[in-house]
């Protein structure tokens, strides 16, 4: 049964997906956070975005979008709707935080994403549809997480829209059966959720891109992002001085 492709979805977290948009996303192994570590942000979230939607039912899910790009929003808003947008942009950040913070101190499990033959996986994955459903700004490999930078392109080889969904679902699915078979692993590897978050401009872009790269630098791993086999960047910002 083919998945309804929708602008707006949502698992745990609400999700916005347009072809040609670019994200910041972050997706990471099945047991790296506890399941329940960051329930108490999620019930929030799913709570304000219940009251956005109450609150204009014809225009929330453009309104929570423009938001979350730092955009103006397509619709008139009511000072209620703009306060309920700030609060759930506001928790949002803090929730990326908490979700950083608990990826950083996590001991690797059993699976070790930066072993060279599992890093090779993931790569080739993250750069298959480069030039044909993508294009590819930057990724790093973390132990137990992945951080990708990309834009989606307005059609694939065939003319059809490119889906965020569509995407993350090919990527999750090649990786965890080439790694299940490399490690002799069974089972679930990825957890559902991925966080990502929709580039809003090219300042964004430029954050979100150091923040990748820099990833392994924070963590101590290495002294300058170069050094780390599981980043890489476009041409663009090879040179960036990160």
């Amino acid at each position: 049964m083919l998945m309804e492709k929708k602008e707006y979805y949502k698992h745990l977290l609400p999700h916005f997906q347009q072809p040609g948009q670019a994200y910041f996303l972050t997706w990471i192994l099945k047991d790296a956070i506890p399941h329940h570590a960051l329930k108490h942000y999620t019930k929030k979230l799913q709570l304000l975005k219940a009251e956005i939607d109450r609150f204009d039912k014809g225009a929330e899910v453009s309104n929570l979008q423009s938001s979350n790009r730092g955009c103006n929003p397509r619709h008139p808003q009511s000072p209620e709707l703009e306060a309920l947008l700030k609060e759930y942009n506001f928790l949002r950040k803090k929730y990326i935080k908490a979700y950083d913070d608990m990826l950083a101190v996590q001991e690797c499990g059993p699976i070790n994403l930066t072993k060279p033959e599992l890093q090779q996986v993931i790569s080739e994955a993250l750069i298959f549809w480069e030039g044909k459903r993508i294009e590819n700004i930057a990724f790093c490999v973390m132990s137990n997480h992945v951080h990708w930078v990309f834009r989606l392109k307005e059609a694939d080889e065939n003319g059809k829209p490119v889906y965020l969904q569509d995407i993350m679902h090919s990527v999750k699915r090649h990786t965890a059966n080439q790694i299940n078979k490399l490690t002799g692993e069974k089972g679930v590897l990825w957890q559902k959720e991925s966080f990502d978050t929709t580039i809003r401009d090219m300042e964004h872009e430029y954050n979100a891109v150091r923040y990748t790269l820099n990833n392994p630098v924070v963590a101590k791993l290495v002294h300058y992002w170069k050094a780390w086999s599981g980043s890489w960047c476009c041409k663009e910002y090879e040179n960036a001085g990160f």
